[in-house]
């Protein structure tokens, strides 16, 4: 199981057509940092879009793939490519500078489209990932039809997209048990939150078989933005699962560099990182301050803190115990 980031693609939507040159290098190196390594970026729709849809960033597809070239030895980078540009120009120019992938978007029910540029994308060395967008405008059993058309072209991936974030738990779980009973590569899933339902649908997906989940850092993404990046982490770890995401990382990350940056554009996570800790541990907001007391007097972290007492004791943790939980930590 993993997440693939798609902030420095999808979630650009929030401020514009792209990151700067900053914000991407502060996302690619937080991310990395964090563990979580198989990032797309670029403009957000996708290569060749700067000149061919006007899609004006404030880089161009050459800025974004020089700035990343430090990177590419450190993480899995691709980017986004809509199938009207998956030429070979395009794709030539994303080999030349070294990408890993390139994922071919596309509406479901237009896959056929996308065949020449899959096989051009495998011939060039690359991974090649499709992304079917409005994925629910077909039924289960069409999708995955179409689906096994396009690993019969030498598909690597494939993503179910709920583009609009209309999807219920039960249809995600049906479509992607569909396509995963009808495929062999791996099926992603890729949802928006306009029914408040990001989170359960990534383990919905998870529950069908899909292996790879979308996120956005902060939630970020067009619209009512997609499954957050530390949500998706904290939940799947509360289940035992991707534990090599370093949380408490990324959650340091948010909270110190990406959260005050992003504040300069308005935009705010919905559940900021010590809500999620919570959360995660089960620890009642009530005892907030009696915990921010303890680690600011101990001086040891208080995720930490909260997530080591809430471990001993959930309903009513004293500060006797906070300071020897601390003192441990320390």
């Amino acid at each position: 199981m993993l997440l693939m980031d798609c902030t420095l693609r999808d979630g650009a939507n929030v401020i514009g057509k792209g990151f700067d040159a900053r914000l991407t290098k502060m996302m690619i190196e937080g991310l990395i940092k964090s563990n979580i390594k198989v990032i797309e970026m670029g403009n957000c729709l996708g290569i060749g879009a700067y000149e061919a849809n006007q899609s004006i960033a404030p880089l161009n597809d050459v800025e974004y793939l020089e700035l990343v070239q430090p990177y590419l030895s450190q993480a899995e980078i691709g980017m986004f490519m809509g199938v009207a540009n998956a030429n070979e120009k395009n794709i030539a120019l994303a080999a030349k500078y070294g990408l890993h992938f390139l994922r071919i978007g596309a509406n479901a029910g237009d896959g056929k489209n996308a065949i020449e540029g899959i096989k051009l994308v495998k011939k060039y060395g690359m991974k090649c990932r499709f992304s079917m967008m409005k994925g629910y405008i077909l039924s289960a059993e069409d999708l995955a039809d179409e689906a096994a058309m396009l690993e019969a072209a030498g598909l690597d991936e494939i993503t179910i997209m709920d583009s609009a974030g209309t999807m219920l738990p039960e249809d995600v779980t049906r479509y992607i048990r569909t396509m995963v009973n009808k495929v062999s590569i791996p099926v992603a899933f890729h949802g928006h939150n306009n029914l408040g339902l990001s989170t359960a649908n990534a383990i919905a997906a998870m529950e069908g078989g899909a292996t790879v989940f979308d996120c956005g850092l902060m939630g970020m993404a067009r619209s009512a933005g997609n499954c957050a990046t530390e949500l998706a982490a904290a939940v799947f770890q509360r289940m035992g699962k991707m534990e090599y995401v370093d949380l408490m990382a990324l959650l340091k990350f948010i909270d110190t560099e990406l959260a005050p940056a992003m504040a300069e554009y308005g935009v705010r996570a919905n559940v900021i990182p010590l809500d999620l800790v919570y959360g995660l541990s089960g620890c009642h907001s009530s005892f907030a301050k009696l915990f921010q007391d303890v680690a600011k007097e101990k001086g040891v972290d208080l995720y930490k803190l909260i997530i080591e007492v809430s471990a001993i004791n959930q309903k009513n943790p004293s500060r006797e115990l906070m300071e020897e939980v601390a003192a441990k930590l320390a």
